[in-house]
């Protein structure tokens, strides 16, 4: 059977302990310079016994150069911490801010809805009635500027389509009176044209004038021997014969 394993702890006997300390730290110096030769690595071995007195290890590089290394990265080491922590720090503060927030809005929303308001106390009450009715107000009156703006846009979109209208209506009016103006010119002219189809068909029916007779000169002759013989007829009729005898 293999060994079992050994707990430790604290020796008690004074001398076994100092024994055990010498070689144990014999053996940790050498592992030391073993790791240090071994795999090339920088290696810095300090203890102290229960006495107070130092025992040291350090590879070629110097005690002191290895240590202001260690200090640097140990300070660099613990900022990052630091930063990490303060950063998580205010994370974790931000979203239980947040979180607390939310659970205020949402149970505000239910009050506001009406529900879980059972354990409200009437001043609780009475300021959610003030908000509802201050948001009321709000809503109202947004609700007839909205109404208002929208009616006015109306009005003008009515009042454009109005005279959009008269302008239509007034070219329509005058397009008639074009077209009125077209019609009489177009009834003038064939009328004027049967007028003038018509004399010309009468003049080529109609006969030709016949030359005038010039009976009046003899007519006015014989009229007038006529008359001169009536005259004389009459004349002689009102004179005795004897005066009649000696005329002739």
């Amino acid at each position: 059977m293999g060994r079992g394993r050994v707990q430790l702890r604290r020796i008690e006997n004074k001398i076994n302990r100092q024994v055990t300390f010498s070689k144990r730290r014999s053996g940790l110096l050498k592992k030391a310079h073993e790791i240090s030769v071994l795999c090339d690595a920088e290696v810095a071995l300090i203890v102290f016994s229960t006495k107070g007195k130092l025992f040291e290890y350090s590879t070629d590089s110097s005690m002191e150069r290895i240590l202001e290394r260690y200090e640097r990265y140990s300070y660099a080491e613990r900022k990052l911490d630091a930063n990490e922590i303060e950063g998580n720090g205010s994370w974790t503060l931000e979203h239980a801010k947040l979180k607390a927030r939310m659970e205020v809005l949402q149970k505000n929303e239910r009050h506001y809805m009406g529900e879980d308001i059972e354990n409200l106390s009437l001043r609780e009450l009475q300021n959610l009635e003030q908000q509802l009715d201050s948001a009321l107000k709000h809503i109202r009156s947004r609700k007839n500027q909205l109404m208002c703006e929208s009616i006015s846009e109306l009005q003008k979109k009515d009042k454009a389509l109005q005279e959009q209208n008269n302008m239509l209506a007034k070219k329509v009016k005058e397009k008639e009176k074009e077209k009125e103006k077209e019609k009489k010119e177009i009834v003038q002219q064939r009328q004027l044209e049967q007028q003038n189809n018509s004399q010309d068909s009468s003049s080529l029916l109609l006969p030709q004038p016949m030359q005038p007779l010039n009976i009046s000169g003899t007519y006015e002759a014989r009229s007038g021997g006529r008359e001169e013989e009536g005259n004389s007829t009459r004349s002689t009729a009102l004179l005795p014969s004897w005066m009649i005898r000696q005329l002739e």
